[in-house]
């Protein structure tokens, strides 16, 4: 029974974190087209030192964090409205707070396919990190295991993004994604005991780059 759960728990998390999962990720660069458009991001080495900072100390620990207390909060109405709206005031623009937002709305539609009585308890509009906090907590998925699947999830997508903006080739993403596996391993534990007073970036220029980005003249991404 107990290697059943966890075989149910691996299919779901890689259901639920996969590209092909339609929440439509792919169309989102997180600010990094802005970065690129800037000439801040110019090849692989540049695209990896990015996304780590926003591993460590940026969008992704935050987003971290929010899944840590969805997760812990599932089975609570008013913790989870209190942790979504939270979540909502963390996004520093507007690019981002659609993003997160729109992200949210998707999971949570796409993954009725697994019923839970989660979905009822979710407030409208909850973001990413929310979404996928609550309803991986509400099907027993441990929570180290979905924040290192959600972390892995996110650098995929800016790997990917940075891909198709053309400042690393295929292989080099595999490269960063090797680089990055210890990181993702350890931001993952830390985040899974961390409390609300950890939240907090020092990703200024990461932070400002989806501002850029909604005025920039040709664009690629939606953020």
């Amino acid at each position: 029974m107990m290697l059943k759960r966890n075989v149910d728990s691996l299919l779901r998390l890689l259901a639920w974190m996969s590209p092909a999962f339609p929440v439509g990720a792919f169309s989102y660069s997180g600010g990094l087209e802005s970065a690129v458009a800037d000439r801040r991001i110019t090849d692989a080495e540049s695209l990896s030192d990015w996304i780590g900072l926003s591993l460590q100390r940026g969008t992704l620990w935050n987003d971290a964090v929010m899944v840590c207390q969805a997760w812990n909060g599932f089975a609570d109405d008013a913790m989870l409205n209190e942790i979504a709206e939270l979540s909502r005031a963390l996004a520093g623009s507007a690019e981002r707070y659609r993003e997160t937002v729109l992200l949210g709305d998707a999971f949570v539609e796409a993954a009725r396919a697994w019923p839970s009585p989660v979905f009822d308890r979710l407030p409208a509009s909850p973001t990413y990190p929310v979404a996928v906090g609550a309803v991986a907590a509400a099907h027993d998925i441990a929570l180290e295991d979905i924040l290192a699947a959600y972390l892995h999830s996110g650098l995929s997508q800016l790997i990917s993004a940075g891909i198709r903006l053309g400042v690393a080739g295929q292989k080099d993403g595999v490269a960063i994604l090797a680089r990055l596996e210890e990181a993702v391993g350890e931001i993952a534990s830390r985040a899974s005991t961390a409390t609300l007073d950890e939240l907090g970036s020092a990703t200024i220029i990461g932070d400002t780059a989806p501002m850029r980005h909604e005025v920039q003249g040709t664009r690629l991404f939606r953020s």
